[in-house]
């Protein structure tokens, strides 16, 4: 007989990671120390609910520097920024504040070595995401593109033997091992990344969604459909067995029917979420019966990032607290466990 329980399988980790932690932090610790208005070039993270929530404080998001009037406060986002934009931040006098996450700078470090050493620079990523566009931009002449799988078939190189491969940090983790697979088949000697690129909060992530995926007539994320690693877990839940899948912002975009002869939903959400929307379709959930949660843990999780050096020196000098906070500001993160 088959089993007509309703209940919520609540992945765990999920939510924030520590560098949208840091940057998220970082625009709250800006504007309490300078006031308002504080610059944001592009959004701080994707997430549509953190940014309108920072925008009320007094955060102003623009696309490109010169958007921010001279002498003024920006911020660089977690994504980060390829090296022209300091340079146009320089020239416009801006105090500058870069958010960017310290695994992105990682993967920025390493295509600086690469490309000093003269090799070509295989970028697995997304065209047109910030992040590609911030890492492309630290060595353009040395870096191509390459946006999954089948755009294998489209790579050159000019020396076979000096090839090395760096990806975007919040793919999917299937998808990125079979381009390396087919980029391998057409250059042998082709090298990976001294470290892994794909941060571990998307790979622990899309483990605990795979983990439980099979078990889900129904996984809902979490998520902005701007968020590169929240739409990889809609698609990894598919790929492992959820009959379906679909990526909400808030609870109230949630359709009743596709509850509809569901007995098993799972709820992750991407590492750009705040705890609270996750709390929010939860609530949603147990309103319709599904409240039966129970927890299924795919990794610990106790990695935190110092805030970064102009702002930790500033906070010092105002004699504030320059420690991390994870609740309590501006973007109510909360837990749930």
């Amino acid at each position: 007989m088959a089993d007509t329980r309703k209940r919520v399988l609540l992945a765990a980790p999920r939510g924030y990671c520590a560098g949208v932690d840091r940057a998220v932090v970082t625009v709250e610790r800006a504007l309490e120390l300078y006031g308002p208005p504080v610059y944001v070039r592009k959004e701080i993270v994707h997430n549509k609910h953190v940014v309108t929530t920072l925008q009320k404080h007094g955060a102003v998001f623009v696309d490109e520097t010169d958007e921010v009037p001279e002498g003024a406060t920006v911020v660089f986002s977690a994504h980060g920024v390829a090296p022209v934009v300091h340079d146009e931040a320089r020239a416009l006098s801006l105090r500058t504040i870069d958010a960017t996450c310290p695994l992105v700078t990682k993967v920025h470090r390493e295509a600086v070595r690469f490309a000093s050493s003269d090799y070509d620079i295989l970028l697995i990523g997304h065209e047109g995401h910030e992040e590609v566009v911030g890492t492309a931009g630290e060595a353009p002449e040395h870096i191509q593109l390459v946006d999954g799988p089948d755009d294998v078939a489209n790579v050159s190189v000019r020396d076979p033997e000096k090839v090395v491969w760096l990806s975007q940090t919040t793919l999917s983790v299937d998808e990125t091992m079979e381009t390396v697979r087919r980029l391998r088949e057409r250059f042998p000697s082709l090298q990976d990344p001294p470290s892994d690129d794909i941060c571990y909060a998307t790979q622990n992530r899309q483990l605990a969604v795979r983990q439980m995926a099979a078990d889900c007539d129904l996984m809902i994320v979490v998520g902005s459909r701007n968020s590169s690693n929240s739409v990889r877990l809609v698609e990894v839940a598919l790929e492992h067995g959820s009959r379906a899948g679909h990526l909400v912002d808030y609870a109230d975009e949630i359709d009743a029917a596709w509850l509809e002869g569901v007995s098993t939903v799972g709820v992750t959400s991407g590492a750009s979420v705040p705890e609270i929307l996750v709390r929010g379709v939860l609530d949603y959930l147990a309103a319709r019966g599904f409240d039966d949660v129970s927890a299924v843990t795919a990794a610990q999780e106790s990695l935190v990032f110092a805030l970064p050096n102009e702002i930790r020196r500033d906070l010092k000098a105002a004699g504030m607290s320059d420690t991390m906070r994870h609740d309590g500001g501006f973007v109510e993160s909360g837990s749930l466990h």
